[in-house]
């Protein structure tokens, strides 16, 4: 069976996003903000897992492309988060390097299966 890379990048990223809502809340005592990274940074792998079972193309690239919607909103959270100094330099660019990359790939396999339509 092939390797899903995308399910298991936005898995691992989820993962991290709840760790860093947690530190968020029980550190910095941030809750709203936090909130809405927590929200749509897991959003992200929940849309990727439901695209496993699309009805059919146009189903697999809207779930995809509602994915690729979160994660934009994710980096912005991570941005604001970072502006504000509720995260540090090294927190950020770990972890924006990891929506970075989900960003990109999100795109290319919705541009591939446009392509492929």
């Amino acid at each position: 069976m092939k390797e899903n890379i995308v399910k298991n990048k936005s898995f691992d990223f989820a993962l991290r996003i709840v760790k860093l809502s947690k530190h968020l809340t029980e550190t910095k005592r941030e809750f709203v903000l936090s909130k809405q990274l927590l929200r749509s940074g897991t959003a992200i792998g929940a849309l990727v897992r439901e695209s496993e079972q699309a009805e059919n193309k146009a189903d697999f690239i809207h779930k995809l492309s509602i994915s690729l919607k979160e994660a934009n909103e994710t980096d912005y959270w991570l941005d604001l988060l970072y502006k504000s100094d509720y995260l540090k330099r090294e927190e950020y660019e770990s972890i924006k390097t990891d929506i970075d990359e989900t960003l990109k790939l999100l795109l290319s396999i919705i541009k591939t299966s446009k392509a492929n339509k």
